[in-house]
């Protein structure tokens, strides 16, 4: 795994959206997914389903309400959204009132791990996790009420 940092996508008082970017890279994991589908088309409806939950969760907060739960049992990773839909955009989940945006894509498999990409996307999410369960446990990394601290945080 590349070396991972963290982007804030938006802050509110009651929210802060992180999202990944890695060593080496110019976009963000979820500035991939936005470039990937703002213009698509086929699977515009489910897009826009994605961006609203995020707006929604911008104003109300980072409730499990938003997301299905993927991976492992216990962990944070997640997805959007909740309805029927073929699109999936995956996140890691921290708290009522912190969230890390991944990447995603189009499911076409039965389960996500049927499929190479989306299954990379996911495994992504929970080695972040583990580093971030790692610096908590070391002192290292702190998560606070809406931030995280100890981890190198990407300015625009």
């Amino acid at each position: 795994m590349k070396q991972p940092h963290l982007k804030v996508v938006d802050q509110t008082p009651v929210a802060t959206m992180y999202t990944i970017i890695f060593d080496g890279e110019n976009l963000s994991e979820f500035e991939k997914f936005i470039q990937k589908f703002k213009d698509n088309a086929q699977y515009q409806r489910d897009y826009q389903i994605i961006i609203y939950a995020i707006k929604k969760m911008s104003e109300n907060g980072i409730l499990e309400r938003y997301f299905r739960y993927e991976g492992k049992r216990g962990s944070g990773v997640c997805a959007i959204p909740v309805t029927t839909s073929k699109l999936r955009l995956y996140c890691l989940r921290l708290s009522d009132r912190i969230v890390i945006l991944g990447n995603g894509g189009i499911k076409t498999t039965r389960t996500y791990q049927d499929d190479d990409l989306l299954n990379g996307y996911v495994i992504d999410l929970q080695e972040f996790e583990k580093i971030i369960k790692i610096g908590i446990k070391r002192g290292a990394i702190t998560v606070s009420e809406t931030t995280i601290s100890g981890i190198e945080i990407e300015e625009d």
